[in-house]
């Protein structure tokens, strides 16, 4: 852990420039889910109650370096201030004099709403002037936005080297939990990997079967694996050009002493529709479609999970949004979740259709740790290095 907690420094009398993910949904005007904006309070709270000034530095949207008015973040303060209990002041640029002046107006506690980031072409381009001119504003940086920690941004990578930093309650949770998950596991470490193409996962499986000692495949990503070994798929989501690429992840997999654990028997139908005529196979027909795993599968998932301390996992093991091909990801998301609320299992889960695949097997809850953060959680899992961390780091 090289980088410093936010209990590490200290905040009365100074300005905090807090860099968060709000980018929220909204709807008719108004911030349909909060649970973005409920994220960053403790850290909000902590500087306020430490005699800081926080300001936010935030991004919403994608307006390419321009001025949207539909992507001011001015929409978002009415929530921001119902959250917080307490009144928003807001900028509207997140430099130069109109923030100057809003933080010369601040007293201790207070807290400020700069404008959307991205209405600066410097933002996503890492600008070292944009970052000093954020930089300027304050005398300690925060950063409590782990899913825009794989950008090298000027308010996520340039500016946290031209200040002490640390990083927020949200952010280092988001650190601890991925560190114990595959920097120092307590083993056997699992992973669960679904989701439809292989393609796009190819750095996540590369590096789980050198870091994990079972790999669990499902969702369309296991009919390329099955196909690739010279099983039938018949009308199946598969990936049949990746079949060279899949063999050379089972041969890495043996070298490195990873199991990988594919399904043995396979929920089928015609179509993919709610409730649609289905039965359990051992083979695919040609004209049918491999839709979920089936008993003797999840019975076997279950049986690797009873042997694993630490589990993570990313995307589901069949067409879960259609009921019945969500049994599988609901049977097993909710044995690992059994087996965490027992405290047997440390489990971690990321990415993509995960939260929602957890969330509908009514699982989510008891997982140890769940993160929302998309792509920086992805990247992370793949071995990557992400700026906003390493920035942290110094």
């Amino acid at each position: 852990m090289g980088w410093k907690p936010l209990d590490a420094m200290d905040f009365a009398g100074k300005t905090a420039l807090v860099r968060v993910d709000i980018n929220v949904p909204i709807e008719n005007g108004r911030v349909s889910d909060a649970t973005r904006i409920e994220a960053i309070l403790p850290t909000i709270r902590h500087i306020a109650d430490a005699g800081g000034k926080v300001v936010l530095l935030a991004h919403f949207g994608r307006p390419k370096g321009k001025v949207v008015p539909e992507m001011s973040l001015a929409q978002v303060r009415p929530a921001l201030e119902a959250a917080l209990g307490q009144p928003v002041a807001f900028a509207e640029d997140c430099i130069g004099l109109p923030a100057k002046r809003a933080v010369l107006a601040m007293s201790a506690g207070d807290v400020l709403l700069l404008e959307n980031t991205r209405f600066h072409p410097g933002e996503e381009q890492n600008d070292a002037e944009l970052a000093a001119a954020m930089a300027a504003l304050g005398e300690v940086y925060v950063n409590d936005a782990f899913s825009a920690a794989h950008r090298a941004h000027a308010s996520t990578e340039a500016i946290a080297r031209l200040l002490p930093a640390c990083a927020g309650r949200q952010m280092a949770a988001e650190l601890k939990a991925l560190e114990a998950a595959l920097a120092h596991p307590e083993r056997p470490v699992a992973a669960v990997v679904g989701g439809a193409k292989v393609s796009t996962k190819l750095d996540l499986l590369g590096n789980l079967v050198a870091k994990v000692d079972h790999l669990i495949i499902g969702g369309g990503m296991a009919n390329t694996f099955l196909a690739a070994q010279d099983q039938p798929v018949g009308r199946s989501l598969c990936e049949h050009d990746m079949a060279d690429t899949v063999r050379e992840i089972l041969s890495r997999a043996q070298e490195t002493g990873c199991q990988i654990h594919l399904p043995r028997d396979l929920v089928i139908a015609r179509a993919l529709q709610e409730n649609a005529p289905h039965e359990v196979v051992a083979e695919c027909p040609e004209d049918a479609m491999i839709l979920d795993a089936g008993p003797d599968s999840i019975a076997a998932f279950k049986a690797v999970l009873d042997t694993a301390r630490t589990l993570i996992w990313n995307g589901p093991l069949g067409a879960f949004e259609v009921s019945p091909f969500d049994a599988a990801t609901n049977a097993v998301a909710r044995h690992a979740a059994e087996r965490s609320r027992a405290g047997a299992l440390v489990s971690v889960a990321g990415g993509g259709d995960t939260v929602a695949a957890l969330n509908r097997a009514g699982a989510a809850s008891d997982f140890t740790y769940i993160s929302t953060a998309g792509g920086a959680f992805l990247e992370w899992m793949e071995g990557k290095t992400l700026p906003g961390v390493a920035a942290l780091e110094g």
